[in-house]
């Protein structure tokens, strides 16, 4: 009777939230529901992400508060979870078995029984077991019944659970996904089976995954990559995958995207397919009398002038949303960039370098190379060493925070959803460690380090990213850096201090530049000319890292303290 009572709860929760999802689906009409239905889906449907997603928000976006460098604890907290859970099962298991053995034993009892009451109850002993079964061992077995052995896991899922990600990071790290698609130029079948270049363990996307990443870039209004991740799931589901996701359901997402992007023809066949499937589907009645309205009202109208019209449009969203900036920024980040003449590249060498005769590396010198001559930008090569790195990152990892920007107007220090990565910032005095790093950099560059910024060190996690800014304060902020009292940066330093399986460059859109990550590396360029003004052509980016994790370490050089060691000149652009 518990049983029943339990199963029937659960069949009538279930149908509830059904119900209510069904009813929030069919409120929404066609015109003005945004906003309605992003609440609806928001509020219904979040809390229902896949684990392939779970997983991936550990990594994501500016929402996240979780990145590759806290993550290898994550993964013994998860490891620890299924190991209680286990356990939990294991008791479980015990309790039915116990159960199992009372009702083989009972059934054995009651079949002889019932086939001679009289007789069998004729025996003294059997009435006195009858009688002690169900006063004493009847309830004996309700209370094993009612007995809970979740207990252990429960207690240990609370601890855990402080340390989930929430709603805002399971968000972010659909997101993430879909900047990396659009950077990288990866298409939905690409990404569903997993099929990224150097990765170690392949993961797919399920037809309930793609239907999720739909739904999340439908609240966001973004209705292409809606489009795309529908079309995903319904590809998936028609190739017989089994899934819990409903057609009827992505085609009532995928018909309203397709109409939002003005192919009217499309959002009608794929309503006509989900009427096939739900032939009293309240929307999508309403929306097909809708979409046959407007097709009749397009015919009357003067075609030319639609064409005309619907042209300018697509002109002015494209003037919009792809800059040509952003077009080279991914084109570089795919390593489609420009490439330099013969005649360029043959100004570019390798040598040893002494750090003009500095008497630490006379009988040492480092392995340089130009990278690029215009802005000159050199990498030094095995600058680092891994114990170097090991030790950074330690020191680095208890006080990673979300990285921040200095805003142009005020000065102060603030998040930006362009920047996406952790930082923490270290001090010579901290460690002899970084001392010695901060004089190496000294050394080589012939610049005072005494005036510069804190080494910062950074982790990028999958999707993580820096889109094109400068270094230097630009003469329209100039308070960029007056809290410092130093000047403006003079020059950038940048260690690469792991290597990225796919993606994570760093990319200058203004000149066509792509420096790629190698562990035990640095690069170096000068933000400013001798004159002090701002060179424009060190714009730069980093790129979305694809597959892997990047952590850098880099040291922002400022003017003061560098009159007599880089003096200088007349000419502004020198």
């Amino acid at each position: 009777m518990a049983t029943s009572l339990v199963q029937q709860e659960i069949f009538s929760f279930k149908k509830k939230k059904k119900e209510k999802k069904k009813k929030g689906l069919t409120q929404i009409l066609l015109q003005g529901c945004l906003s309605k239905c992003r609440r609806t889906f928001g509020e219904v449907e979040k809390r229902k992400m896949p684990l392939i997603l779970r997983i991936l928000c550990f990594s994501l976006t500016h929402h996240t508060h979780f990145f590759l460098g806290h993550m290898t604890d994550l993964i013994n907290t998860e490891k620890d979870l299924v190991v209680s859970l286990k356990d939990y099962i294991k008791a479980e298991e015990s309790k039915l078995e116990q159960i199992k053995k009372w009702a083989e034993k009972l059934d054995q009892l009651t079949a002889t029984a019932t086939k001679d009451p009289e007789g069998f109850l004729g025996h003294p002993v059997n009435a006195f077991k009858l009688m002690k079964r169900l006063n004493t061992e009847w309830g004996e077995l309700e209370s094993l019944v009612l007995k809970d052995m979740s207990d252990g896991f429960i207690s240990n899922m609370t601890i855990q659970r402080q340390f989930f990600p929430n709603d805002e990071d399971q968000t972010g790290a659909a997101k993430a996904l879909l900047r990396l698609q659009d950077t990288y130029n990866l298409d939905t079948d690409t990404l569903s089976r997993g099929n990224l270049p150097g990765v170690k363990h392949k993961s797919f996307l399920t037809a309930e995954d793609c239907f999720e990443l739909g739904k999340i870039a439908y609240t966001e209004a973004d209705y292409y990559h809606t489009e795309l991740w529908m079309e995903q799931a319904l590809k998936q589901l028609d190739e017989g995958e089994v899934s819990s996701a409903d057609k009827v359901y992505i085609l009532d997402y995928l018909s309203y995207a397709v109409y939002q992007q003005g192919d009217l023809a499309k959002a009608m066949a794929l309503t006509r397919r989900l009427l096939e499937l739900d032939p009293e589907h309240q929307r999508a009645n309403g929306n097909m009398k809708y979409f046959e309205y407007i097709m009749a009202k397009e015919k009357e109208a003067n075609k030319s002038s639609t064409d005309s019209e619907e042209q300018e449009k697509e002109t002015e969203v494209k003037k919009k949303d792809y800059l040509p900036e952003r077009r080279k920024y991914e084109m570089l980040c795919r390593g489609e960039g420009l490439k330099m003449t013969p005649r360029r590249q043959k100004r570019l060498f390798c040598r040893y370098y002494d750090g003009n005769r500095n008497p630490r590396y006379i009988l040492g010198p480092v392995k340089q190379e130009d990278e690029w001559d215009k802005p000159r930008i050199v990498r030094f090569l095995d600058i680092i060493s891994d114990e170097e790195i090991e030790t950074v990152k330690e020191l680095a990892k208890p006080r990673l925070r979300r990285a921040t920007i200095s805003n142009p107007i005020t000065g102060a220090l603030e998040t930006a959803h362009y920047r996406i990565s952790k930082s923490a910032w270290l001090s010579g005095y901290e460690s002899p460690v970084v001392s010695r790093i901060n004089t190496r950099i000294q050394d080589l560059t012939g610049l005072d380090v005494s005036t510069a910024e804190e080494l910062q060190v950074a982790n990028y996690g999958v999707g993580g990213q820096y889109e094109p800014h400068f270094d230097f304060g630009r003469k329209d902020e100039p308070d960029a850096f007056k809290e410092l009292g130093t000047g403006n940066r003079i020059a950038t330093w940048l260690f690469y201090m792991s290597d990225v399986s796919a993606g994570g460059a760093t990319v200058f859109p203004e000149v066509g530049a792509s420096v790629w990550p190698r562990k035990g590396t640095a690069v170096f360029w000068y933000n400013l000319f001798p004159s002090g003004e701002g060179d424009y052509s060190t714009r730069h980016a980093a790129c979305p890292v694809l597959v892997g994790n990047k952590w850098v370490s880099n040291k922002w050089l400022h003017e003061r303290g560098q009159e007599f060691r880089r003096p200088c000149t007349l000419s502004e652009l020198e």
